[in-house]
């Protein structure tokens, strides 16, 4: 047997392990499109409570990933170019959120700023209630979104020759300009994937949200949250509003895949 025809027969045979798996993924999916009347789709889309769970979704989503690209950058630029001590334990605490489960990131939420909460008892002092609010939702999106910005943030400010930032330097660029001149257009890309991505965790989040604010419609039901409440009297609602996310979704990941495929090298 010639060495080439041992690598195609190897391959096939990888084809066919991968399979099970790749099914196993696409199944579910396919089976909640089949089960989709189209014709239905834009009259449950329009209910009261897919509209305003759509609308309070792209408020706070939106939102939330904004605060993350403002705060994440600087963090994801220390990571990438300074070495210090606790470094390792910075990264791990950014990396955190990724690892546990959301219904603890709320639990973790709810004791830091509730009314009685590590620093909540303060706010509450000064009469501001943060959980079972609509701030609760973005601070809970927020929270476990992060680490995905920061991580594409990360690999984007690595891949920027850090000589091209002296150059910019030895040229009379102080250090926050050669950042914006050079370091941010060169790493743009992965830090448009990363924010792509944030916001689709953002999109997708439950756990941290139902423990931290709560499921209120039109205050903190987001369309997560409605799903699972139109689970319990109208189907249809539901799969139309899993359809959503799901494009929603879908976009989002294909933006990401297209912009991370321009940062490489």
């Amino acid at each position: 047997m010639t060495p080439a025809r041992t690598r195609r027969t190897r391959v096939t045979w990888l084809d066919l392990a991968a399979a099970p798996l790749l099914l196993f993924l696409a199944v579910p999916f396919l089976a909640m499109l089949l089960s989709l009347a189209p014709g239905r789709l834009m009259h449950d889309l329009g209910s009261p409570m897919a509209l305003r769970a759509l609308g309070l979704t792209l408020v706070t989503t939106l939102l939330a990933t904004a605060i993350i690209i403002v705060t994440g950058t600087p963090v994801a630029y220390l990571l990438a170019r300074r070495r210090f001590p606790g470094r390792d334990w910075i990264d791990t605490l950014v990396d955190l959120p990724i690892t546990v489960p959301p219904v603890v990131g709320g639990v973790a939420l709810l004791l830091a700023f509730g009314r009685r909460g590590l620093i909540g008892q303060g706010f509450d002092a000064l009469g501001v209630r943060i959980p079972f609010s609509t701030l609760a939702v973005v601070m809970a999106q927020v929270f476990i979104a992060s680490p995905f910005f920061i991580r594409a943030a990360r690999a984007g400010f690595e891949a920027v020759p850090e000589r091209l930032e002296a150059s910019a330097r030895t040229l009379g660029a102080g250090p926050w300009h050669a950042f914006w001149t050079v370091t941010v257009p060169l790493a743009r890309p992965a830090l448009l994937a990363g924010g792509v991505l944030a916001w689709a965790r953002a999109l997708s989040e439950f756990g941290a949200t139902m423990m931290f604010a709560g499921n209120f419609p039109g205050r903190t039901q987001t369309l997560a949250l409605a799903v699972m409440s139109a689970m319990e009297s109208d189907l249809h609602t539901a799969l139309a509003i899993s359809t959503l996310a799901l494009a929603f979704g879908l976009a989002a990941l294909l933006l990401a895949r297209h912009w991370a495929r321009v940062a490489l090298p």
